[in-house]
């Protein structure tokens, strides 16, 4: 089973584009690493203070899935500093 979680975000002190992707780096990384998930940036590339990422995971157990999910839900609105979650979605394909 495929667990797909997309955070839309804020990133309100962006300036441009290059400051962006300094920000996003640094969470990407740290969500790979910390949740053993996948992670891309996926959608408003162009927009300075905007951002889509998803993360991705695939395991046999749903409930596992879901749980793991969330907890990288609650762990960037908890700890993320550089932006706010505007909209949280899990998918289970």
């Amino acid at each position: 089973m495929l667990g797909l979680l997309t955070l839309h975000l804020h990133i309100p002190a962006c300036a441009s584009l290059k400051e962006k992707r300094g920000r996003l780096k640094p969470l990407i990384h740290r969500l790979h690493r910390e949740f053993n998930v996948s992670v891309a940036e996926m959608d408003l590339q162009d927009k300075w203070q905007e951002a889509v990422i998803a993360c991705a995971l695939v395991n046999s157990d749903q409930a596992h899935i879901q749980r793991s999910l969330q907890a990288v839900t609650r762990w960037v609105e908890g700890n993320w500093p550089e932006g706010v979650v505007l909209e949280g979605k899990i998918e289970l394909i």
